[in-house]
């Protein structure tokens, strides 16, 4: 085989790997979203389904626990109510408050995990905290949002639940090389 026929095949070879590749960059996107959709993990994708009216379930109440908590931070987090009562269907809005108690500027995430762990499949969130990182400044204190609903879809053996958010300290480069600069 000649020098240009390798050359020919070895062409071949990348063109078909190139779009493969394309391929399933492409199809990553669907598969991410339904993973997200069955772990009840990003409910971005959900928000557009509260455009639609839904009818709230006035025959059953349900009681939605707030939890709060924080892993090597220091901060005060708490929600402002310990829970509340609510119908499903029912888009409610709950606070929470966030307090560094550090002379330091920090960023945090928070996590949210439910409790039944099937709250996930029904819960709908229009705003929240968690959706992004939280920077606080030292000694700051915030209140927070957080808009939901309960699909009336949840099962009616279900009327106790528990919405918990974990805040987790991240790395602020930002701050951190903004200290560093002030020292120089």
């Amino acid at each position: 085989m000649s020098l240009a026929q390798e050359n020919t095949v070895v062409l071949k070879k990348l063109l078909v790997f190139t779009v493969v590749m394309f391929g399933f960059g492409f199809a990553l996107v669907p598969f991410y979203e339904k993973i997200c959709e069955v772990a009840g993990v990003n409910n971005l994708l959900q928000a557009d389904t509260l455009t639609e009216p839904v009818k709230v379930d006035t025959s059953r109440w349900l009681t939605v626990e707030l939890d709060a908590n924080t892993v090597g931070l220091p901060w005060q987090f708490k929600p402002m109510q310990s829970s509340v009562r609510i119908n499903p269907g029912e888009l409610v809005e709950v606070m929470y408050e966030v307090r560094n108690t550090t002379d330091r500027e920090m960023v945090g995430q928070a996590i949210p995990s439910y409790s039944p762990q099937l709250l996930a499949r029904h819960l709908k969130k229009l705003e929240c905290f968690c959706f992004s990182k939280q920077v606080l400044k030292p000694y700051e204190v915030r209140q927070m949002p957080v808009q939901f609903m309960v699909g009336t879809e949840i099962p009616i053996d279900v009327s106790v639940m528990t919405i918990s958010y974990t805040f987790f300290e991240l790395k602020n480069d930002t701050a951190d090389n903004a200290t560093k600069a002030q020292k120089i």
